[in-house]
């Protein structure tokens, strides 16, 4: 049975982990560090108010898992929930998680914009998102 829940501390090994194989993909264009994955896991297991992590599980074993980032959109005026990671472990791909996490954090967060990046090379994701009813921005991005 699948179960999507708030990220703990004792999550922080299998998630580092996952973020490793995630990060050194050709689904993200920075290899991360370390540190940047222990940050990560400890604003979404802490107090910090603009990140949270989840955990997807079928039963005790964890499928994968995902943060979100929380700010403002001011082209659409309302706030806006940043898809920073989704990840689902290979043997679990396909299986409906991606879909039954979208569903979920749609209802938690109803009448919120859904923000997310995707590599225009990840044919398969950025097809998986659109079915999820995401459409692609025009978008430059940059950064500093």
């Amino acid at each position: 049975m699948i179960s999507i829940m708030p990220m703990t501390e004792k999550d922080k090994p299998d998630i580092a982990e996952m973020m490793k194989v995630f990060y050194h993909s050709p689904a993200v264009l920075s290899d991360g560090s370390e540190e940047i994955y222990n940050n990560d896991i400890d604003a979404c297991t802490g107090d910090c108010p603009f990140l949270e992590g989840y955990v997807l599980r079928d039963n005790d074993i964890i499928a994968g898992y995902a943060m979100l980032a929380k700010s403002f959109s001011t082209e659409f005026g309302k706030p806006c929930i940043w898809i920073e990671d989704i990840y689902i472990i290979d043997e679990y791909r396909g299986k409906g998680i991606g879909t039954m996490f979208f569903d979920h954090i749609g209802k938690k967060y109803s009448g919120h914009l859904f923000r997310l990046e995707a590599e225009a090379d990840n044919v398969k994701a950025v097809s998986f998102y659109k079915k999820c009813g995401f459409e692609i921005l025009p978008y430059l991005e940059l950064k500093k």
